[in-house]
C-alpha cells in the first residue's frame, strides 16, 4: 500500500467534483492537520447505588483542518481568500480517493515574502461528514 504524501490533499472550489474536471483546485497544500471528534451526553445512571459515577453516550460528530498551503501559479487569489466561501477537501494516495469533505473556510492567509514562494494557510470547519 501506498503512503499518503501530505501534497496529496487538494482544496478546491465546491462547485463540483474534482474527477468531473469542472471543479477549480484553489491550493495544493504543504502541512495539513485533520482533527475529527466526537462529542459526549452525560446520562444520569440507572442505578441507585452507582450514582457517583458519570455515564456517557456519543454525541455528534464534528471535524476541521489547518492547512499549510503553497499559493499556486493559476490560482484565484479572491477564491484563495474568501473566508466564509465552502470548499472542497480531497485526500488522495496515488489514484484512489480516500477521503472526501465539505468545508468553510473560517479563516485565511496569505504570506508574500520578497524572493521566497507565495505561502499561506487556512482554517476550516467540516461540515457534514468526512469519508
Amino acid at each position: 500500500m501506498a503512503a499518503v504524501l501530505g501534497n496529496n490533499i487538494f482544496i478546491a472550489t465546491d462547485d463540483a467534483t474534482l474527477s468531473s474536471g469542472t471543479s477549480k483546485i484553489i491550493a495544493g497544500t504543504r502541512s495539513n492537520t485533520i482533527n475529527t471528534e466526537c462529542g459526549s451526553i452525560e446520562i444520569a445512571s440507572a442505578d441507585v447505588n452507582d450514582q457517583e459515577w458519570t455515564n456517557i453516550i456519543k454525541g455528534r460528530k464534528s471535524w476541521s483542518m489547518s492547512v499549510g498551503w503553497l499559493l499556486l501559479a493559476n490560482a484565484d487569489v479572491q477564491k484563495v481568500l474568501k473566508v466564509g466561501t465552502f470548499v472542497t477537501v480531497y485526500v488522495k494516495a496515488g489514484s484512489t480517493q480516500l477521503l472526501t469533505g465539505r468545508a468553510l473556510i473560517t479563516k485565511a492567509e496569505l504570506n508574500l515574502n520578497h524572493g521566497n514562494l507565495a505561502t499561506g494557510s487556512f482554517s476550516l470547519k467540516g461540515s457534514g461528514a468526512l469519508s
